[in-house]
């Protein structure tokens, strides 16, 4: 039988924490947690259900992911976020997977998303395929915001879903959108994106006409076009604030002319 280690990542998920750990009864051979310094009950919820808890300050999500699995005792790995849960299908997924010889180092499944109060099936936001199931030593993550697992080869993929509880309030996806772009458009200044109004005005329509049209947004109701609307301020804000760095840039290179 594959003997699988879980990993979550944790930052204040006393609201979270409890109902994905309850999904891994049954499947999880050992459950490992790494907390970016929680000021409410995570450790404690943690503690209380015999995981492994272990504290690291926070650096990217990457890190923290690639940390988790260096504190496993497996080597098979499945990364769990936090505000997520297995739902039936997928538990029953990973149990036939767990007494076969696997085919792939690497396990893909699609991710169901709970948005203000419904399941989203459109919007880009479904299937939303996450590769989570991995060999330690065949795969790790990588990137600043939205962390990839990296490998080689082919990956497999199990049915059932990733039940996401992501955003709860509107107020929330706005938060939410305003902090990861200013971290996308760091990333996009540091490595010297320098072309930024063009891409401001075009694909910001180009990504609501994605989301809301062509991926059908339209059927998850208003939910789908709030959901097209803040993608397509996010791609707005994220090259405007590029461009804010940039003249930044060239006020300061001004500044330091004789």
């Amino acid at each position: 039988m594959n003997r699988l280690s879980v990993c979550l990542i944790a930052f204040n998920e006393e609201h979270n924490l409890p109902r994905a750990l309850t999904s891994l009864a049954g499947i999880a051979d050992e459950i490992v947690v790494v907390d970016s310094g929680s000021t409410d009950r995570t450790a404690e919820i943690a503690n209380a259900r015999g995981v492994s808890f272990f504290e690291r300050t926070f650096t990217n999500h990457a890190d923290q992911k690639n940390y988790a699995a260096s504190c496993a005792r497996n080597e098979w790995i499945f990364l769990l976020d936090a505000d997520e849960e297995l739902s039936g299908e997928l538990r029953k997924s990973l149990m036939e997977w767990k007494h076969r010889e696997p085919e792939f180092p690497v396990y893909e499944m699609a991710r169901l998303t709970w948005y203000l109060g419904a399941w989203i099936r459109h919007s880009r936001w479904y299937p939303d395929f996450q590769r989570r199931l991995y060999l330690r030593n065949k795969a790790s993550f990588s990137g600043m915001i939205h962390s990839a697992l990296r490998f080689q080869g082919r990956a497999g993929r199990l049915s059932g879903n990733l039940l996401h509880y992501t955003i709860r309030t509107f107020a929330e996806h706005e938060a939410k959108v305003e902090g990861y772009t200013t971290v996308m458009a760091r990333e996009l200044f540091s490595q010297g994106k320098r072309s930024w109004r063009a891409a401001m005005w075009l694909a910001t329509p180009w990504s609501w006409f994605q989301n809301y049209l062509l991926h059908l947004g339209f059927l998850d109701g208003y939910r789908g076009w709030l959901i097209s609307r803040m993608a397509a301020r996010g791609t707005w804000l994220k090259f405007k604030k590029l461009g804010e760095l940039l003249e930044a840039e060239r006020r300061a290179g001004g500044a330091r002319t004789p």
